[in-house]
């Protein structure tokens, strides 16, 4: 399963691939392709063809299941796409076609990671990115049933703590900070846990403002941000 994110240090896009067999967690080398395109500056037709090649670079380098696709960047005007192979060889004999016929400048390369340090460090979301990605998808699921996402509305933000001095002292912190105790939260998997509101819209960067607001107090206290829940706000006619 493919996700998208920001990556919060250096604000560029990244699709990567969560869902790595163990099969491929085996291959220890890193193929990868660079290709001139400018996402952000490209015609609407120019980037669904470019996708189209995309997919089927990956469909030819995939179709022995000894390449996996695992990740796209999107830097300064670069397309980054990695792969992880069992054999570095003849990689680039399989795609040339398709990079020959967009007629794009590109750049490729091989490197031996056995431990797939480079996906881990560079590709996968960090908790903090995990928290705004799953966040958004809650937003995508609200807009589809009518949520004015522009709008301010009461917000619960939940967290859990491994011990009780570590909640309150969370609690204490956040309230000095705007946020207000709605409840106390207990589950089979966690005893503390606290339930905050505060008043706010649900547009992207608000969002994550508010989350790293919270998530970086969570984890000063050595717990866990476990996101938030709120009402549909339909847009007034």
């Amino acid at each position: 399963m493919r996700e998208v994110f920001k990556s919060q240090e250096e604000n560029f896009v990244i699709e990567v691939e969560l869902d790595i067999d163990e099969m491929s967690k085996e291959f220890p080398w890193l193929f990868s392709l660079f290709i001139k395109f400018d996402l952000d500056k490209a015609t609407q037709e120019k980037i669904e063809q470019f996708y189209e090649m995309k997919e089927s670079i990956i469909l030819s380098l995939e179709q022995n299941a000894l390449v996996k696709y695992v990740a796209q960047r999107s830097i300064d005007g670069w397309v980054e796409l990695y792969f992880y192979t069992l054999n570095s060889k003849n990689l680039l004999d399989k795609i040339k076609i398709y990079l020959n016929e967009s007629k794009l400048m590109f750049e490729q390369g091989v490197v031996r990671d056995t431990k797939w340090d480079f996906y881990t460090a560079n590709l996968m979301p960090n908790e903090l990115e995990y928290c705004f990605m799953e966040s958004q998808k809650i937003v995508t699921l609200m807009l589809e049933e009518g949520d004015d996402a522009k709008r301010s509305r009461e917000v619960e933000h939940y967290a859990v703590f491994d011990t009780a001095t570590q909640k309150q002292r969370f609690i204490e912190s956040m309230c000095e900070d705007g946020f207000s105790f709605k409840d106390d939260i207990s589950t089979d998997e966690c005893e503390h846990g606290v339930a905050l509101i505060a008043d706010h819209d649900l547009e992207e960067e608000t969002l994550r403002s508010v989350i790293k607001k919270l998530y970086d107090q969570v984890k000063i206290e050595h717990g866990f941000y476990e996101l938030w829940s709120t009402t549909l706000v339909e847009s007034t006619p």
